[in-house]
């Protein structure tokens, strides 16, 4: 049964605690990523055969693969995954930059040019589930971005990968495939192979091994960033139906045994129907252990006093997903501080934003989206900034930079700009 908590009457530490990742897995990681860095492609081909029993010898899913993998895809799931494309890109679009010129008068031009980077990585999971969902999420804002190379790896267990992800991929625009995955796929991205070039950035979800591979490699390129297990937290008042309540929960919690499904109410009725509910539907569920798992060991009710309070609780938390399942969602809204993406009202469960109504579904997890936001546009673009001095503009500021300069000790700064007004400064 899940766990059940009163605001208040708990020690934060125990209210707040969430899901950690399997540890242990830094060393094995560091391991496969030196392996990769000195072996390349012969490497990769060995951690296929071990891992995803694969013995194809080929790396690159081929043109002729991607189409046949397209054509031979439910129509209606081609006709679905068109439309939720259509929606990503229609959110997205509105999130591109533009750069900007500032002329000022007296011989000053300041500006700043937004541009995409050259080559985004996207590790798309190929594990217990395959998502088509999270190749149409990351690489359309990449696509929006400008970017010229997005390259996808992704596990192909047996050797195959499911046609729904490589028809996702013709769809959204990608410009290569690799049949790999693990930390070794995020080693390759990050360093290059003889066959898989080195990417500017990697974005996507992963296992623990994933993650850690990310984090690794952060630095030598960039990253999104590192996620945690999947997370839902519901809002919830007494009018909500605890059937709703606990499939919105059950959502998440079929992801993995470590994902993080909690309600937090003003309603002990509530809170006690969710619970016996949880049991009911999760006997129902084809990922029974998984999302058992989930909700015994992660999963929380918590019963606060008020829905103001709810929703501190809810922000302490930081969650991924947030349901605001209330009449008046938009009053509340603005209370809402930290979450990755938000949800309104009792109409709109967490697995349309996973799958079809645009606004992104990579996500902030594990309390950072106090400081992290969803994947967007904004990250596969990158910024220069640039300025431009007459000699009289700058004569006008030369003492005045000078003197800063002084006051830090710099007198190599102060001197490239005095020099510049014909002064002795050596």
């Amino acid at each position: 049964m899940i766990r059940q908590y009163r605001y208040g009457e708990v020690d934060p530490k125990e209210l707040f605690s969430r899901t950690k990742m399997p540890t242990g897995v830094e060393d094995i990681v560091a391991g496969i990523i030196a392996d990769i860095r000195v072996n390349g492609d012969k490497a990769l081909l060995e951690y296929n055969r071990k891992f995803d029993k694969n013995d194809s010898e080929e790396l690159e899913v081929s043109a002729e693969e991607i189409q046949k993998a397209y054509d031979s895809t439910d129509p209606y799931l081609i006709e679905v995954m068109e439309e939720a494309a259509a929606n990503i890109r229609d959110f997205h679009s509105r999130q591109k930059r533009n750069s900007f010129i500032i002329s000022e008068k007296d011989g000053i031009v300041l500006g700043q040019k937004v541009m995409p980077i050259q080559r985004a990585g996207v590790y798309v999971p190929g594990g217990t589930a395959a998502y088509p969902s999270t190749v149409l999420m990351d690489c359309i804002p990449a696509k929006i971005a400008g970017c010229e190379d997005i390259i996808i790896t992704t596990p192909a267990t047996g050797g195959k990968i499911n046609p729904a992800i490589l028809a996702a991929a013709k769809i959204a625009g990608v410009t290569r495939i690799f049949r790999v995955g693990g930390a070794q796929a995020v080693a390759a991205l990050a360093y290059g192979t003889e066959t898989i070039p080195k990417v500017d950035k990697i974005v996507g979800p992963g296992n623990a091994f994933v993650a850690e591979a990310k984090k690794q490699v952060f630095g030598e390129v960039a990253i999104d960033m590192v996620a945690g297990p999947s997370e839902i937290l519901v809002i919830a008042d007494g009018s909500c139906d605890p059937v709703v309540v606990a499939a919105d929960m059950l959502s998440q919690a079929e992801h993995d045994k470590f994902a993080t499904a909690v309600l937090v109410t003003d309603s002990q009725k509530l809170a006690d129907g969710v619970a016996e509910e949880l049991e009911a539907q999760l006997r129902q569920l084809p990922r029974e252990e998984i999302a058992r798992a989930s909700i015994e060991n992660n999963g929380k009710i918590i019963v606060a006093d008020d829905l103001l309070e709810v929703i501190k609780v809810a922000n302490e938390i930081a969650p991924e997903h947030l349901e605001l399942c209330v009449d008046e969602p938009f009053a509340y809204l603005d209370k809402i501080r930290n979450a990755g993406s938000v949800f309104l009202g009792k109409n709109c469960p967490e697995a349309l934003g996973d799958y079809f109504a645009g606004p992104n579904h990579t996500l902030p997890t594990s309390g950072t989206a106090r400081f992290y936001s969803a994947l967007s546009v904004d990250d596969f673009t990158k910024r220069s900034q640039y300025s431009y001095y007459t000699a009289e503009a700058l004569d006008r500021v030369a003492d005045k930079i000078a003197r800063f300069a002084e006051e830090e000790g710099l007198q190599a700064h102060a001197r490239s700009v005095l020099v510049r007004r014909g002064r002795n400064v050596f």
